[in-house]
């Protein structure tokens, strides 16, 4: 008899998942190639989940609940997987994205996590260290489905140009990127101002900080640095990044404005090169 690994399904949320997941498939009389085969994946993915070994993505979860008849248990379990996955430092601020009604932030010179596409996570988190990379990047993508919530938060970004001329990953990956941001164009949720290099000097020269607003809690201003992460609730740092947020905000193109001038770029840097 092959050798089973035993999870402590306490230990943590990908282990509860990979516990839950072999107790479902073999309550249903399946072994994991007989379940691989149902739900379209092999059964050796299946064991590496089963075992803590291999994220689950939110398809195989559906497919999984579906086939197994789970009420949507592993659907509803892989946000806390995916969250519990993140860097330590950032968990909380993962947390504050899922309880927000309102989340504001100014990006210097990078699209925030939120709003950016498979590439560009993966050019993004690639830097330095291209270890677990797929994982690192479905972890990050996984955040965005805040938005998908029935009371999404309404999201506000205000872009410095230098974001949309900014390389990352190569021309491919840019004009993937700024199409994916005109995809929210005519989305009253999701907002995108582009602060053009003609402002100057404005009020965010310190560098970027997203404010997050709840319907009873108080607002918290997030700072970050190489790996570490700075929420605060002080008075008086919450006064004056909103105070900051509207001047920006306020120097801003119009968001209309703004995907004009994101499709330009988009069209005059990374369009097509014609030999």
């Amino acid at each position: 008899m092959a050798h089973i690994n035993t999870l402590d399904p306490g230990a943590s949320p990908l282990d509860y998942y990979g516990f839950e997941l072999r107790r479902h498939r073999e309550a249903a009389g399946l072994t994991q190639r007989q379940l691989g085969d149902i739900v379209n994946y092999t059964g050796s993915l299946v064991g590496q989940v089963e075992t803590a070994r291999k994220l689950p993505t939110q398809e195989f979860s559906e497919r999984v609940d579906a086939a197994l008849g789970t009420g949507g248990l592993l659907s509803r379990l892989v946000g806390l997987v995916m969250r519990s996955q993140l860097p330590a430092w950032f968990q909380q601020v993962a947390e504050l994205e899922v309880r927000a009604t309102e989340i504001c932030t100014f990006q210097t010179h990078m699209i925030h996590g939120l709003l950016q596409s498979p590439s560009y996570v993966r050019a993004v988190l690639g830097v330095l260290d291209q270890d677990k990379l797929e994982d690192r990047a479905a972890v990050r993508l996984a955040r965005q489905r805040i938005f998908e919530k029935e009371e999404s938060p309404v999201f506000w970004m205000v872009l410095g140009a230098a974001a949309l001329h900014q390389e990352i990953g190569g021309r491919e990956v840019m004009r993937e990127q700024l199409a994916h941001l005109l995809t929210f164009e005519n989305d009253p949720r999701i907002n995108v101002q582009i602060l053009p290099y003609s402002v100057g000097e404005h009020a965010g020269l310190q560098g970027s900080f997203t404010l997050f607003r709840f319907a009873s809690d108080p607002t918290i201003v997030y700072t970050e640095g190489y790996s570490s992460g700075h929420p605060t609730a002080n008075p008086d740092t919450v006064k004056d990044c909103s105070l900051r947020y509207d001047h920006l905000r306020a120097a801003a193109l119009s968001i209309q404005d703004s995907a004009e001038l994101i499709r330009r770029v988009m069209e005059d840097r990374y369009g097509e090169q014609v030999a």
